[in-house]
């Protein structure tokens, strides 16, 4: 048995399927781009934060076996699509009732650190296609040869993490920027909000809509 337990073309491989995957649009990047807008680089860095947190999660669910009970289960799998919009419901509702204010204002009022955190994390964690997706990407790159099975599930999910962190992070700050240079003006602010908030429900129905 080789001692590495995944051949390095393989990791090699997985990167970059990481990579294009994470800039890809999807629910996660669209919503840390709408939130780092809003609020500003460091929130979205903080959501990033969180959603990877969420994927610890996901992967722990792949090397467990979770996800393919919830794959076997449908009522649990609309359970947690069910709870995944109604949060994104509620943070498009919050979004769209906020007021404009100035910018030191603005700073006072945005959710604290961990606020922005566990934001990341439901979304992620409430996302149960996210578990079926790693089920089903996480297996190709796995080679029962080379060792546990669970283990290399862990790395790969590892991998996927500090893709994802890496491209999320940077349009975290590239919209942070762009968001507090238009959060000097009430107009681009309630126009902000306007757009985070549609970006939010389209994001919720479109997790209400999806099957296993």
């Amino acid at each position: 048995m080789d001692p590495l337990i995944i051949a390095p073309d393989v990791l090699i491989a997985f990167t970059a399927v990481a990579l294009l995957l994470c800039l890809s649009p999807g629910p996660d990047n669209l919503f840390v781009l709408a939130q780092s807008a809003l609020y500003g680089r460091r929130a979205g860095l903080r959501i990033t934060l969180g959603l990877c947190t969420g994927l610890v999660v996901h992967t722990a669910a792949v090397a467990l076996g979770v996800a393919a009970l919830i794959k076997s289960f449908p009522l649990a799998f609309t359970a947690l699509k069910y709870a995944g919009a109604a949060y994104l419901l509620y943070l498009a509702w919050q979004t769209l009732r906020a007021v404009p204010v100035t910018l030191s204002a603005n700073q006072a009022g945005r959710p604290d650190g961990w606020r922005l955190y566990r934001r990341g994390i439901i979304m992620n964690v409430s996302n149960p296609k996210v578990s079926l997706f790693f089920l089903a990407l996480l297996p190709q790159f796995a080679d029962p040869a080379r060792g546990a099975l669970w283990l290399q599930f862990v790395l790969l999910g590892m991998v996927f993490m500090l893709s994802t962190l890496l491209v999320f992070g940077l349009l975290a700050v590239l919209a942070g920027s762009i968001g507090e240079w238009l959060g000097r003006s009430a107009v681009a602010q309630r126009i902000l909000h306007v757009l985070a908030g549609l970006v939010l429900t389209g994001l919720a129905l479109r997790l209400l809509v999806t099957q296993i």
